[in-house]
């Protein structure tokens, strides 16, 4: 890291989402709707899991974690976007770069060993149901945990190794509202085409190599459930469409971004204000309105939060 400081760029200049200031006041607005129901939607459902004795079980352990990493993902990058949609000049020290490009690839490589850890709960669930919790007792569970945070750590230090020493001399404009490898890549002061393809593809393999793993076991579950009930499979499909819906929303937008091989900068802003704004609030959403257990905790939550504040 004390490379750095022999960089001659000492600061990144965003292009931000638009030039145009009513588009801007758009976002703005947008945006501050959106991450204030990402804090409160997450936060609340951390809160319930933790509260309501009915909700610990591994599946709501993990959903737990799941609202954890996305409120940590969209806090990374997104008040950062608010408070430069108020400025003209929307700029990053080079330290905040690397800051964000650590903690974007930390916290979405743990979410999608997450994502597996949660498909293997469901497996567990659907097709050997009694011996769910015998298989998914409390050390498993941590384990499982651990291992996500711990595969994402090393996700992001393998990246951010290959990066961090760059030479940066001329061009420190970055098109787009937040740092990630791809656009940082591009502005170092050497020929980066075989980086560039290293970093791409590593993200890019582990992107999708995890979301075919994700499908494929949707697949043998569903496959598994139709062999012995065919009334189970219309149940089981239930189930795992909120499951399916989120793995569409979390890895669309990572593949397109370091799969695609043609620059399309509108669309790939578009796609990271999905992944970083959009998603972390649909992911509760999701989980919340599908899961009647869920809906009964916040609605206790909720009357006990009003009979608290009458008291006082």
């Amino acid at each position: 890291m004390n490379e750095l400081n022999y960089s001659m760029v000492s600061e990144f200049v965003f292009l931000g989402i638009s030039s145009s200031w009513n588009i801007q006041l758009g976002l703005l607005v947008f945006a501050c709707i959106f991450y204030a129901a990402v804090i409160v939607g997450n936060f609340f459902i951390v809160v319930t899991v933790s509260s309501d004795s009915h909700l610990h079980s591994p599946m709501y352990f993990l959903l737990a974690n799941l609202s954890i990493i996305d409120l940590c993902l969209s806090t990374v990058a997104v008040p950062k976007m608010i408070s430069d949609l108020l400025y003209e000049h929307k700029v990053i020290s080079f330290r905040g770069c690397i800051t964000q490009i650590f903690f974007i690839h930390f916290l979405g490589g743990t979410e999608m060993v997450l994502l597996i850890s949660m498909a293997f709960d469901r497996y567990i669930a659907i097709c050997k149901p009694l011996h769910y919790l015998t298989i998914m007792n409390p050390k498993t569970c941590i384990f499982l945990q651990i291992s996500s945070w711990t595969i994402g750590l090393i996700h992001s230090l393998i990246q951010l190794s290959f990066v961090v020493n760059l030479p940066f001399c001329g061009p420190n404009e970055i098109d787009s509202f937040y740092c990630d490898l791809p656009r940082f890549i591009k502005l170092a002061c050497m020929d980066t085409y075989k980086l560039e393809f290293i970093v791409t593809a590593n993200s890019g393999f582990i992107s999708i190599g995890s979301m075919l793993l994700l499908f494929m076991s949707y697949t043998y579950i569903l496959v598994t459930v139709q062999k012995h009930s065919s009334g189970g499979l219309s149940k089981a499909l239930s189930t795992l469409s909120a499951h399916i819906s989120v793995v569409i929303l979390f890895f669309g937008p990572c593949i397109f971004f370091y799969v695609w091989p043609f620059p399309t900068m509108p669309l790939d802003k578009f796609l990271a204000i999905i992944d970083l704004i959009i998603t972390p609030v649909l992911n509760p959403s999701i989980y919340t309105f599908r899961n009647k257990d869920m809906k009964v905790s916040m609605r206790r939550l909720s009357s006990q939060l009003v009979s608290f504040r009458k008291i006082f």
